[in-house]
C-alpha cells in the first residue's frame, strides 16, 4: 500500500525523509508499504528550497507551496490533491520552555488549527503531529487539552506520547510530543498504533555526540561544513571550559568571564560531552548558543549539527549559514521520524513490533476528566514567563 502524504510546516524535511525511509516490503505477502510525498507547505523560502532539493529532487518542484499557511487553499483539491496521510510539526515557538510560552495566546500557537482544517477536509487514514514537550503545560495545560480534543473530533483515535529521542538511537537529548491519529474506521478494523519501544533505556548505550560526529569522519569538502571562526578571546575562554561545561564554569579566569545582561542560560558556550548524547540542537539564539566542540576551540559546523539530527551527509541544506543553522535546529530528527512512521506502516500491515504503553498523563481521557476546554478558558489562563530567548541575551566579551 502506498500512502500519499500532505504536510504543513515541512521545514527542511526531517519528517518527510523519515517517512520516506520507513518503507518496506511485507515479509509474507511481498506487498510494498511506503509513504510518498504529494504536497507540502512552509513559510520559509530556504526551508522550502532544502525540501525541494532533497525530498523532491528538484529546486523548481511545484508541489511545495512556499508562503503563509493562512494563504494555502486547503480543501481546493484542484491545487492540493487528495492524500492518505498527513504530517505537521506545527510551530513550537509559543510552547517552548525557552521564551514567553504564550501558548494559544501567541502569534504561532493557533497555527495548529490549519492542521485540524486539513484533517476535516481530507480525512487521511492517519496523521502525525509533532511539537515540543512544553506543549503539555502551555496555558496551564488547557491548550494541550483543546488541541487533542479538536484532533479527536476530526474522527481519529489518538496516541500522544513524549518521545525521548536519545532512547531511539538519536545522539541528542531531544524530547518531543508526537501525536499519532488513526482514522476511526481504520481503528475499528483493527489498525492499532502502539508506541514503538525504545532501542535502549540504558544511558550507557546511548549514541554519543562523539560517535555521531566522528564515525565515520566528515569529509572536509562535505556540504554545509564550513568551520566557524572565533575571536582569540573566545578561543581562549573555550580552552578553560571542560567538555560538558559552559561559560559559567568556575575555572575561567576573571578577565575571560562573560559580562552578561539577562538570564544565564546553561547553553551559553556549552561544550559537548563526547561520552554522552548532545544537548538539544536549537535553531534560535545569538552569540554563544551555537553548540561547541568538546576538543576543538570552536562551535560545531552545520554538518556536525545535522549529524546530531541524524540527517545523512548527502542531505544538502540551502541558504546562508545562519539560515541552515535555523533549519537544522527546527527539524525533527530523521531517525526518530523513521521509527514512528515505520511503526504506523506496520500497524496497517498487521506486522508485530515491540511497543510500550503511551504516557498516561498525555492521554485525553486522563486529562481533567475529559472536560472540554473552551478557547476563552485558554485565553484567560496565564503562564509564568520562562527564561529569556537566547536572542535576547547580550554578551560582552
Amino acid at each position: 500500500m502506498i500512502f500519499k502524504k500532505g504536510e504543513l510546516f515541512n521545514g527542511p524535511g526531517g519528517l518527510s525523509l523519515g517517512a520516506k525511509l520507513a518503507g518496506f516490503t511485507h515479509p509474507e505477502t511481498g506487498k510494498e508499504w511506503r509513504i510518498e510525498h504529494v504536497w507540502a507547505n512552509d513559510y520559509d523560502p530556504n526551508a522550502c528550497s532544502t525540501f525541494r532539493y532533497n525530498i523532491c529532487g528538484d529546486l523548481e518542484d511545484q508541489s511545495v507551496f512556499c508562503g503563509p499557511v493562512e494563504q494555502l487553499p486547503i480543501g481546493d483539491k484542484t491545487v492540493l490533491e487528495e492524500i492518505d496521510c498527513f504530517a505537521f510539526g506545527f510551530p513550537c515557538n509559543d510552547y517552548s520552555n525557552v521564551g514567553e510560552k504564550q501558548g494559544l495566546n501567541g502569534t504561532y500557537g493557533p497555527l495548529y488549527s490549519y492542521g485540524v482544517k486539513v484533517l476535516e477536509e481530507y480525512q487521511p487514514k492517519f496523521f502525525v503531529a509533532e511539537n515540543v514537550g512544553g506543549l503539555q503545560s502551555a496555558n496551564e495545560g488547557k491548550a494541550f487539552i483543546k488541541i487533542l480534543t479538536e484532533l479527536e473530533e476530526c474522527g481519529y483515535k489518538l496516541t500522544p506520547h513524549l518521545y525521548k529521542f536519545e532512547e531511539y538511537g538519536v545522539p541528542q537529548a531531544r524530547h518531543r510530543i508526537i501525536i499519532v491519529g488513526i482514522r476511526n474506521d481504520w481503528a475499528a478494523k483493527g489498525v492499532e498504533f502502539r508506541v514503538p519501544a525504545p532501542i535502549t533505556l540504558a544511558s550507557t548505550d546511548y549514541v554519543t555526540s562523539k560517535q555521531a560526529i566522528t564515525e565515520p569522519p566528515i569529509p572536509e569538502d562535505a556540504p554545509n561544513h564550513e568551520i566557524p571562526k572565533h575571536t582569540k578571546k573566545v578561543q581562549e575562554m573555550l580552552s578553560y571550559i571542560p567538555p560538558g561545561e559552559n561559560a559559567w564554569y568556575a575555572g575561567i579566569p576573571d578577565d575571560l568571564q562573560l559580562n552578561v545582561k539577562g538570564a544565564r542560560l546553561s547553553s551559553i558556550y556549552k561544550r559537548l560531552d563526547p561520552d554522552r548524547p548532545a544537548y538539544t540542537v536549537t535553531g534560535s539564539g545569538g552569540g554563544g548558543t551555537h553548540m561547541y566542540h568538546w576538543k576543538e576551540l570552536r562551535a560545531l559546523t552545520n554538518r556536525e549539527r545535522a549529524r546530531l539530527q541524524t540527517f545523512p551527509d548527502d542531505f544538502v541544506f540551502q541558504g546562508s549559514k545562519e539560515a541552515v543553522r535555523k533549519q537544522i535546529g527546527m527539524a525533527v530528527p530523521v531517525k526518530g521520524a523513521k521509527i514512528v512512521f515505520e511503526a504506523i506502516l506496520k500497524s496497517f500491515a498487521k506486522i508485530d513490533y515491540e511497543w510500550i504503553e503511551p504516557a498516561k498523563k498525555l492521554q485525553l481521557e486522563n486529562l481533567r476528566g475529559q472536560r472540554k476546554v473552551t478557547i476563552d478558558e485558554v485565553k484567560n489562563s496565564q503562564d509564568k514567563p520562562a527564561e529569556k530567548l537566547d536572542s535576547q541575551i547580550e554578551l560582552n566579551i
